[in-house]
């Protein structure tokens, strides 16, 4: 059976883009080939045209030159119509990477999108409000531990309030006293004694002299 209908072939993957832009532009770099060659045979023959006497012999290299000429504009057509596919193939190959890197772009987003959705499930505002109520209650409750370590152990337990409070007021009427007498001695200033005001004994004069010259025995 395979022998009558034959096997299938597979076919071809079509060539890409880049594939047919390298294949044009082969076939381009041939036409320029050919287009130099004829540069170069029609320089060869204004030599001659120049060289030549007007008559048969120059018009025959005329009519050769003439040829190459024609030759020469079809295949200028043909190396322009392979630049303008080039230039399409060109414009269709950046207009594909550019669809490209939008695919990837939103492949990459809608990744990200998923990601985010599923993040934000295992979040949750009201679970928040009471993670900083608990921690607020915390902050109180070691605020609480720590002044209650702070506190003095010297203060017994057994003093009386009232007691305390007679001795405050006695203590601040004290004070109003002092206020009003003006500032105890003890926080004035030392002053330097007034020469004027030192009493100082007086000097001994001459009576007193002579009066203890008799007194004294002789």
């Amino acid at each position: 059976m395979k022998r009558v209908f034959g096997i299938k072939k597979d076919k071809e993957p079509p060539p890409s883009i880049q594939d047919a832009s390298d294949n044009i532009t082969k076939r381009g770099d041939t036409v320029d080939d050919k287009i130099r060659k004829l540069d170069a045979e029609l320089s060869r023959y204004k030599e001659q045209i120049k060289k030549t006497r007007p008559g048969p012999a120059q018009e025959a290299v005329k009519a050769r030159a003439m040829r190459v000429l024609k030759q020469k504009r079809m295949y200028e057509g043909q190396r322009d119509m392979l630049y303008n596919q080039t230039f399409n193939l060109d414009q269709v190959s950046f207009a594909s990477e550019g669809i490209k890197d939008a695919q990837q772009t939103m492949t990459a987003l809608k990744s990200a999108n998923k990601e985010l959705k599923g993040m934000m499930k295992t979040v949750k505002l009201q679970d928040i409000d009471s993670l900083q109520d608990e921690m607020m209650d915390l902050m109180d409750v070691s605020n609480e531990i720590q002044e209650t370590l702070g506190r003095s152990y010297n203060v017994p337990d057994d003093i009386d309030e009232d007691e305390l409070m007679g001795e405050l007021d006695a203590l601040e009427a004290d004070m109003g006293l002092e206020t009003e007498a003006g500032v105890p001695s003890y926080l004035q200033p030392d002053k330097e004694p007034d020469m004027e005001e030192l009493s100082l004994p007086s000097a001994p004069t001459g009576h007193a002299g002579r009066t203890n010259a008799q007194v004294s025995p002789s």
